[in-house]
């Protein structure tokens, strides 16, 4: 038997038997378009070597894509009815027994998963998609590729290069994992209910070699976030308090790292953050503003 897909008429009749209604807490609108699902796999590149974790699958309609597409899945659902009858739901639909796991848990908790899942394919609630994904992409190393579907505005954001007016916190550290591209619009048509706003599909390749530890990254991100907080400012002052305490000891370190102290953080690419980072560790190794840095 092969896997079936949902139908429009089938995933609200499935809603009105769960006692579900789409919530914008939760940011849920559920897909209801068997052409779209099946051009997000195709954009992921799913094939039936791939073991594939999806964040709030919902009713199942990109579920079942994926498993159409011989891979199996990990499926991450916050919503216990939702959980709950998803594996009843897919073995309905010829999905065949092992294929699916379903962890009944917030994304944003999980650290571990079954399976060691390396793609990740999701229709991510719109209000938590940044964090997820680089929730995801902290606990889940080997997460080599992925396509998400996201708000416009978000998935401009974690595509845009520096410079762009969309370019922002969530760019540079989007790239610290690896490399991110639009991959297509998305219609609101295709949406149960009808969302407000655009959606895109956003792909990222992991790059082959990490940029550096857990303490690293979290140097950078918080350098990062300074230079975002104050963005209409030079360098030297919006990240005066993170780089010594004040605008002429940023100015020093970030002209040891070969940045013009009178930048904006939207003109910098992930490099010099890091840049940055590796000269205050030099600067002050061991020092309150490392401390504070790495807290």
């Amino acid at each position: 038997m092969s896997v079936t897909l949902l139908g429009a008429s089938e995933i609200r009749r499935l809603a009105a038997e769960l006692d579900v209604t789409p919530t914008k807490k939760l940011g849920q609108n559920f897909v209801v378009d068997a052409n779209t699902v099946r051009r997000i796999v195709q954009i992921a590149r799913v094939t039936e070597r791939d073991r594939v974790v999806e964040v709030g699958p919902g009713l199942g309609s990109l579920t079942l894509a994926i498993l159409e597409a011989g891979a199996s899945v990990t499926a991450v659902e916050i919503d216990h009815r939702l959980a709950a009858r998803l594996p009843e739901t897919a073995t309905a639909h010829g999905v065949a027994d092992g294929a699916l796991t379903v962890v009944d848990a917030d994304a944003l908790r999980v650290t571990e998963l079954p399976g060691d899942p390396r793609v990740l394919v999701a229709n991510l609630p719109y209000n938590v998609s940044v964090p997820v994904l680089l929730h995801l992409l902290e606990h889940f190393p080997n997460l080599e590729r992925g396509v998400v579907m996201v708000q416009s505005e978000v998935g401009e954001r974690l595509a845009a290069p520096p410079g762009s007016k969309v370019y922002g916190a969530p760019s540079v550290k989007a790239a610290w994992y690896g490399r991110w591209r639009l991959a297509g619009m998305v219609s609101r048509q295709v949406f149960w209910p009808v969302p407000n706003v655009d959606s895109v599909l956003v792909a990222f390749e992991r790059d082959a070699q990490p940029r550096g530890s857990d303490d690293d990254r979290r140097a950078v991100f918080a350098i990062v976030d300074a230079a975002f907080q104050q963005r209409r400012k030079m360098l030297r002052q919006a990240l005066a308090a993170v780089l010594g305490g004040s605008a002429a000891d940023a100015s020093a370190i970030l002209t040891e790292a070969g940045v013009a102290p009178t930048a904006r953080g939207e003109e910098l690419g992930i490099d010099e953050f890091e840049r940055i980072a590796a000269a205050l560790r030099k600067a002050e190794p061991g020092s309150v503003g490392i401390a504070s840095l790495d807290g």
